[in-house]
């Protein structure tokens, strides 16, 4: 039966009979499993049987993790891995591999722009970044026979900008490519993106899912309606030794073995297996316990937000607040309709003055925590052009607002209060 996100984030891909009746998902610390007989190991490997053999592919606490973040985006399946930025690598390699374009926004996360612009292209994957997502034109402009993917960022970090995610899925599937989506600012309980015509989703699970800055993690989740057998992604097509039967003569790629599982198929296959980013049974016991508050958490973090946010629209020394759920930026109709409940926990603002401002700013805060981490239970404060976005050209930095008098907030569970207090203090003091 269909459930609410708030029951499926408790129970969703489990199952006590399974696991010995435990009442919460137990931690399988082991590195490999008993396939029981010859007959059933041989069909675990040909990927015919479900089951687990060895946990570099699969391990029965990551797969009821897996489950459960598939039921919440509303995909057909999910691989966990090690990092935020091994989901957005692998998703991004799998969609272009063996040389392609991927087109992306320059206001991403910096570590994703880094990747995309000095590090892919050692592997014959380029991109093509616009200057405005929302722009179709631009976009539309970018597109080739050698493109591979849209990719950009649900809620930018920290612009807080938001795509509008139904026609640019739109664009990029009239040309025969996917949208890939990083809904981690949000999480899957203020948006789900593939509702909306997005075909891949990632998340760093680290941040709002996670929800406590304990375990490093990250998702890539399969939307399941994308065509890679349209001729533009041989990968998928392709023979592969790895899915077929050598021995009876059969010859199976992605796309003839899995079908609409075929995207997420290859990225636990081949880039899980192969370059084994695995996620800890423990960090994703401790990534489960968090999903299980993740509503709640998020709607008073959403509620302080938004709170924190309207309070320094009219501070001192504050020139600029960046946080679309405040409805003055252009973007009032994109919130109505994507984001009913808000748009994430994170802001940034543009102070007067001089770096050395800003970092009396960071320095007296005493309730905030000066820490490069996002959707944390703690209140956290950083100054994204020294940190978060250290890696990214100047010209792309400024492209998206991140100057050195930029500060950005992840706002927790303290008593709002108390974070006003705190913020009020502590610019006041480095003036």
């Amino acid at each position: 039966m269909a459930r609410d996100f708030v029951t499926a984030a408790i129970h969703g891909g489990y199952d006590r009979a399974a696991h010995g009746e435990a009442a919460n998902p137990p931690i399988y610390a082991s590195a490999a499993f008993d396939m029981v007989s010859a007959a059933h190991g041989d069909a675990l490997g040909a990927g015919e049987a479900e089951g687990f053999s060895y946990s570099r592919v699969a391990n029965p606490t990551v797969d009821v993790f897996e489950r459960r973040l598939a039921e919440l985006e509303g995909g057909v399946s999910a691989v966990a891995v090690a990092s935020g930025m091994a989901a957005v690598s692998y998703a991004l390699l799998c969609a272009a591999e063996g040389g392609g374009r991927i087109i992306s926004p320059t206001n991403l996360y910096g570590a994703s722009v880094d990747a995309m612009e000095t590090f892919f292209p050692q592997f014959g994957v380029h991109a093509d970044f616009v200057r405005d997502i929302n722009d179709l034109d631009e976009v539309a402009s970018k597109i080739g026979p050698d493109t591979r993917a849209i990719y950009t960022e649900s809620v930018a970090n920290p612009s807080t900008e938001i795509t509008d995610i139904e026609p640019l899925a739109e664009l990029a599937h009239r040309n025969g490519i996917p949208l890939i989506v990083d809904n981690t600012v949000p999480t899957p309980y203020l948006f789900r993106p593939i509702e909306f015509g997005a075909d891949i989703v990632v998340h760093s699970t680290t941040k709002g899912i996670t929800g406590h800055g304990n375990a490093i993690g990250g998702v890539v989740i399969d939307g399941g309606n994308f065509d890679w057998a349209n001729g533009r992604f041989p990968q998928f097509t392709t023979p592969e030794l790895v899915v077929s039967d050598e021995r009876k003569g059969i010859a199976r790629s992605f796309a003839s073995r899995f079908g609409r599982e075929a995207f997420i198929r290859r990225v636990r296959i081949k880039y899980l297996r192969t370059f084994g980013a695995v996620p800890s049974p423990f960090n994703t016991y401790l990534s489960m316990v968090g999903l299980e508050t993740l509503a709640v958490r998020e709607r008073q973090e959403v509620e302080s937000a938004m709170h924190i946010a309207e309070h320094l629209t009219h501070a001192p020394h504050v020139l600029k607040v960046n946080y679309s759920g405040l409805g003055n930026t252009g973007q009032y109709d994109l919130v109505a309709k994507y984001f009913p409940k808000g748009i994430g926990t994170i802001l940034s603002f543009l102070v007067d003055g001089d770096e050395n401002n800003v970092r009396r700013i960071l320095d007296g805060t005493e309730v905030f925590s000066y820490v490069p981490n996002i959707g944390d239970a703690r209140s956290l404060i950083v100054d994204p052009a020294r940190i978060t976005h250290r890696e990214v050209p100047l010209e792309y930095r400024h492209a998206a607002g991140v100057s050195d008098n930029l500060i950005r907030l992840s706002i927790g569970l303290e008593n709002v209060d108390d974070l006003i207090a705190d913020l009020d203090q502590a610019i006041a003091n480095a003036y």
